[in-house]
């Protein structure tokens, strides 16, 4: 008999309300519920990088492409203010850990601006609404019967008399073995560690072993959310790798989440009258920091009103509604549609943890989680101890837009994928993309149009073009409910392409003087193209798109238009425009990479010989200093030292294949059955993808096939040939071009 049995007995009441998994529309986006956007929290520990930057401006233009499409919507965030982390580097300046993170938090403030990602509101976890609604919702998982106590081992310093929670432990993972700190397998498999775990333990206040000793400690019932949890997941939309990733969890069988530690910064055990247990136990930052997302949007409806933006609408649903409409369907479609956009490195968390927590405190659950790949440096792994980062403070002293940033990290490759940052790279896709493309087919068409009409022709846009623009409405309206930003910067760039194209193909300046009509009709055109190209572009460079707005001459934001005003006719007259993008000369890019390098050196030359980043970058909340451990060598496996002969590659007969089928393997936790065309025919592989690959998605998937494999039998399927991928994270291999199916790999 589990706890919440016997509670549900004790007090009378029942084991298990009814679940409602359901308060997702799962409606393509607009729908008529209240959107809420949010991202994983910066912890106030130090300085801001791209690393962190990606996933705070990849919500933002998610945020405001739902916006575009007309769906009510807030962005919200906050800083994580708790932790271990923070404490210890407060210690070490001398200083109160309060007025540390409000530091940090003022410097976020005014920083995320800088970026144009604009927060509905942003918050922090040590404000009153953030600790009296986290203790609220402790207090109603313990009222559920969701939280009990137990006996565990803490680690334990004697030197200096004290238990060490989380950050104050480093030792070895029990599960790979490799290095850990107190709550995460960081170096080896990244798991989440309960405290007790770490093998070897030493004390990062003297560096002296440390000892576990008894203590009582507080427990939330993960593993009686199973059911619940599995069926979330059938639902949740978002990346595949949020949806998949967690169900190894739960197929291991979940383990209960100690919820508390032993410090004095963070908030409160809250304890009854009758209940002495916590008094000196804080609640885990992992337990507070997402309740922000709840108490950020509270603050904002209480800011705006509840007539303007309804916080208990998302979060909590409409009861009422249901009830005179006399259903449960009637409660799904009166919540919220909730997305969270986090981190590679903190899946776990929300689609585990936070979704059970939700649940069993009667609240909605997110209807979409979309977590982002790392970044790299120069193909090197992100290292805020070696000084290999590109600094938020840094990128905007170099004198550039934040717009080309914007651009340059929701346009090269998906979500999920990680992105290589380069001054090269950058350079390339600013001057090829943003210059050559968009910038040069705003000027030369708003200017041509300004020389010889004043301003938009007085016709009507052609029947093609209107299709075209149609054309382009429609793959971002696909590609939002994708939760596809490059797919959004895409369609706009595109949509210019054309516009290039048109104009060139239809020459108006060899038109104005004896074809004085078919020359405006294809300014006309031009302008539509160029008026619709920055409404498309708004959420990626909001800037530079409402600087276009302003030369087109249109009133109020281009932030407040829709996709359909796209279609609207441009002002008919407007001033003589000027060029939006310049482009990066070579010359900067040589003196930005040798800035970089130098830095590197120097922070090598220190002595800094690890990429486990410093204290004061550590992050619970952000993917970025994770990012810093996945692409150094270090991590890698270290290359064979024996050698084939060239003669020995030719025997390997590899070949460019198309997935055309994928599923799962029954009884097989990992192993899913594809079918792969590779010209010649169709062949039947299995492959160790099912849990970090979305199967539905999978069709029509280029990847590279090891083809005379010897055939093999797992699980009752033959398998015949291998896929190839690389990582932890099974990356698919496959083609930059077009080559061909069936074409051999050499």
């Amino acid at each position: 008999m589990t706890r919440a049995v016997r509670r549900a007995i004790e007090t009378g009441g029942f084991y298990a309300r009814e679940r409602n998994v359901t308060t997702m529309s799962h409606e393509d986006f607009p729908t008529e519920n209240p959107a809420v956007v949010t991202c994983g929290l910066p912890y106030a520990n130090g300085d801001l990088h791209i690393g962190h930057l990606r996933g705070y401006i990849g919500a933002d233009a998610f945020s405001r492409a739902l916006e575009t499409l007309g769906q009510e919507t807030a962005y919200v965030c906050g800083s994580d203010m708790h932790g271990t982390p923070v404490a210890v580097n407060a210690e070490q300046q001398g200083v109160d850990p309060a007025d540390f993170a409000l530091d940090w938090h003022e410097q976020y403030e005014e920083t995320f601006p800088k970026f144009n990602v604009d927060f509905d509101n942003y918050g922090h976890t040590h404000d009153e609404t953030n600790t009296e609604l986290t203790q609220e919702i402790v207090r109603t998982l313990d009222d559920e019967g969701y939280i009990y106590e137990k006996e565990i081992q803490v680690a334990y310093d004697p030197d200096a008399d004290q238990y060490l929670p989380d950050r104050y432990v480093e030792g070895t993972c029990p599960y790979c073995g490799e290095k850990a700190r107190g709550d995460e397998c960081d170096e080896g498999c990244q798991r989440h560690l309960e405290p007790g775990e770490v093998e070897d333990p030493t004390s990062t206040i003297t560096g002296n072993p440390a000892e576990y000793r008894e203590r009582t400690h507080k427990f939330f019932e993960v593993s009686e959310f199973s059911d619940f949890l599995t069926e979330f997941l059938d639902g949740l939309e978002g990346t595949s790798n949020a949806r998949n990733q967690p169900r190894q969890w739960i197929e291991d069988g979940l383990q209960d989440w100690c919820i508390t530690r032993d410090m004095d910064w963070g908030i409160d055990y809250p304890n009854g009258d009758d209940d002495t247990e916590g008094d000196d136990l804080v609640l885990y930052v992992w337990v507070d920091a997402p309740v922000e997302y709840i108490s950020s949007t509270k603050q904002y409806s209480e800011r705006v009103g509840k007539d303007e933006y309804d916080w208990e609408q998302v979060w909590k649903g409409d009861v009422s509604a249901s009830e005179a409409s006399g259903g449960s369907e009637a409660h799904g479609s009166s919540g919220g549609e909730i997305m969270h956009v986090i981190g590679r490195d903190i899946i776990q968390h929300h689609t585990i943890f936070w979704p059970a927590m939700l649940e069993g405190a009667g609240y909605n659950k997110p209807r979409g989680i979309a977590a982002t790949g790392f970044i790299t440096i120069n193909g090197k792994g992100l290292s805020t101890s070696r000084n290999r980062a590109i600094w938020a403070k840094e990128y905007l002293d170099e004198g550039f837009h934040p717009d080309l940033l914007r651009y340059y990290l929701t346009t090269t490759g998906g979500l999920q994928q990680d992105v290589d940052f380069s001054w090269d790279a950058f350079q390339e896709k600013v001057n090829g993309e943003l210059v050559g493309t968009v910038g040069n087919f705003w000027y030369r068409s708003l200017l041509f149009a300004y020389r010889n009409y004043e301003g938009t022709p007085d016709t009507d846009i052609s029947a093609e073009v209107e299709e075209r623009i149609e054309g382009a409405i429609g793959d971002v309206r696909e590609n939002v409910n994708d939760y596809s930003m490059r797919g959004v910067g895409g369609a706009a760039t595109q949509l210019a392409q054309f516009g290039n194209e048109y104009i060139q193909r239809n020459e108006p300046w060899k038109l104005t003087d004896d074809e004085p009509e078919e020359a405006a009709q294809v300014i006309r055109d031009c302008v539509q193209i160029a008026k619709a190209v920055g409404v498309l572009l708004e959420p990626i460079a909001p800037d530079k798109a409402q600087a276009l707005w302003e030369q087109l001459g249109e009133d109020g934001e281009i932030a407040d238009a829709h996709l359909e005003d796209a279609l609207e006719a441009p002002p008919r007259t407007f001033d003589e425009p000027g060029e939006l993008f310049g482009k990066i000369e070579d010359e900067r890019v040589e003196e930005l990479t040798e800035k970089l390098e130098e830095r590197v050196a120097a922070a090598s030359d220190d002595g800094e010989e690890s990429d486990d980043g410093d204290a004061e970058t550590e992050s619970d909340d952000t993917d970025a200093d994770e990012s810093e451990r996945m692409a150094d060598t270090d991590d890698l496996e270290p290359l064979l030292e024996d050698r084939i002969g060239f003669e020995d590659f030719q025997e390997l007969d590899i070949r460019v294949g198309r997935i055309e089928s994928a599923e799962g393997i029954e009884g097989a936790d990992d192993l899913a059955k594809l079918a792969v065309d590779i010209g010649f025919e169709t062949r039947q592989v299995v492959a160790g993808i099912k849990q970090l690959h979305d199967l539905d998605e999978l069709p029509g998937t280029k990847c590279v096939l090891l083809a005379n494999m010897e055939p093999a039998e797992l699980f009752g399927v033959e398998s015949n040939g291998m896929i190839l991928a690389a990582g932890e994270e099974a990356d698919l291999l496959t083609t930059h071009g077009d080559a061909a199916l069936g074409e051999k790999i050499k």
